[in-house]
């Protein structure tokens, strides 16, 4: 059973397969949180582009398309929106090709994962704050 946030957070998630972005965002939506869904790299950059959208996390597939890849979104997001947190998710495969840019570059959660295993982590990311 879901746990409802305390109090609501806006997390931005960038996945180009539907089925598995809609169903972390519906999950997320059921626990409290706003989410705000991209289907690339190039939408979550125009997202996080508006400083005026309260977006206070990022969970991007590791994979995702567009222009520049999420460890680019990633460095993007570092510079120009401090207050993001941001993390990676991506298969067991995509860290072990990718591994070192992984440990290099922060916090990621590895696929396949469970919904619950998702807002956990996301209140992690966020410092315990739900």
């Amino acid at each position: 059973m879901a746990e409802q946030a305390e109090q609501p957070r806006c997390i931005l998630v960038v996945d180009g397969d539907v089925l598995v972005r809609h169903a972390i965002s519906d999950y997320l939506r059921s626990c409290g949180y706003t989410v705000i869904e991209a289907s690339s790299t190039d939408e979550a950059g125009t997202v996080l582009s508006d400083d005026s959208v309260p977006v206070d996390a990022v969970l991007c597939d590791a994979e995702a398309p567009g222009g520049r890849n999420a460890f680019q979104l990633r460095a993007w997001t570092r510079e120009h929106r401090q207050d993001v947190q941001i993390a990676l998710a991506g298969s067991i495969e995509a860290a072990a090709t990718k591994a070192a840019e992984f440990c290099e570059q922060g916090p990621h959660l590895t696929r396949p994962y469970d919904p619950q295993s998702v807002v956990d982590y996301v209140r992690r990311l966020l410092g315990g704050a739900s």
